[in-house]
């Protein structure tokens, strides 16, 4: 999600705005973690990472929810502009390489291998 207090430091925008939305936030269904950002530019950003399988839908909807009672404590210069929530689909956060370190596999026979023992979730 992303919040513009325009005129706001860094240090304002992480005071007034990205503590007070990130503290709305904790207790989320499946909520594995959050980061933020909060730039001198007078926007901050607050990404929500949800456990695999968490309904994408049903977890906009649970940070909408908890938005609205964070807004009236928001300054009014952000409430006025309002708060922007967006969903994302899938995103790889892992990328794994296989490799014969001795050399005795070919390209293939790591594909094979691959595709044998190693599951998707």
């Amino acid at each position: 999600m992303t919040a513009n207090y325009p005129g706001a430091s860094a240090q304002t925008l992480e005071n007034t705005v990205t503590q007070v939305i990130e503290q709305n936030m904790t207790g989320l269904d499946n909520l594995m973690y959050m980061s933020s950002q909060s730039s001198g530019t007078g926007q901050a950003s607050v990404t929500l990472s949800f456990k695999a399988g968490t309904d994408p839908d049903e977890a906009v909807q649970q940070v909408q929810n908890q938005l609205q009672s964070a807004m009236r404590k928001l300054p009014q210069a952000v409430q006025n502009q309002g708060v922007t929530v967006r969903k994302t689909g899938d995103t790889n956060i892992l990328t794994i390489a296989f490799v014969s370190t001795d050399g005795s596999m070919d390209k293939q026979d790591i594909a094979d291998y691959v595709a044998s023992n190693i599951r998707t979730r």
